[in-house]
């Protein structure tokens, strides 16, 4: 079990509270005890906590793509990551570790959001394409992984638990 949470802005311009974006993922530390990390730029703001199963030391998050154009939180298991990797490697991508998220990280640079057709297992996660200036926001077919996702002032908020959403200011239950 891992969890995410971040948030994207309207606005490009817009900085994202990293402060608040660490204090979201506190609250789901329990869900990944192992480490946790941020990403922010302006725009938009990903976070992690992570429970440490697969690739226990290059598998930190948030990770990035060679040039650092895409961004990955995620949470869950794909099954068929060993499967994936070898055809992503013949198409050219290089990887840096062993752990499946990069598989899901280099699998959307190839096939875009179709990617999601080619995943088998239980996922929730956030890829931020940085030059599209797009979020995919996606969870597996079956839902078993949560993925709860709210809006305030314009911006989308999401997180793999409601109590992460309530810790931002204006966020409320009803």
């Amino acid at each position: 079990m891992c969890g995410i949470a971040g948030w994207v802005e309207r606005d490009p311009r817009q900085e994202v509270d990293r402060g608040l974006l660490q204090r979201m993922t506190d609250l789901i530390r329990h869900r990944g005890p192992d480490a946790g990390g941020l990403f922010t730029e302006p725009g938009i703001g990903l976070g992690h906590r992570r429970l440490s199963i697969i690739d226990r030391e290059g598998g930190r998050q948030p990770m990035t793509n060679e040039d650092g154009s895409v961004w990955i939180v995620f949470n869950g298991e794909i099954y068929n990551f060993q499967e994936l990797r070898p055809e992503l490697i013949q198409r050219g991508h290089r990887f840096a570790t062993r752990s499946d998220t990069e598989v899901i990280l280099h699998a959307y640079e190839e096939f875009g959001p179709d990617c999601l057709r080619r995943l088998r297992g239980m996922f929730a996660f956030a890829i931020w394409d940085r030059p599209k200036r797009q979020l995919l926001l996606a969870r597996d077919r079956l839902g078993k992984k949560p993925l709860y996702y709210t809006r305030r002032d314009g911006a989308l908020l999401f997180a793999s638990e409601v109590k992460a959403l309530l810790a931002v200011p204006g966020v409320t239950r009803g």
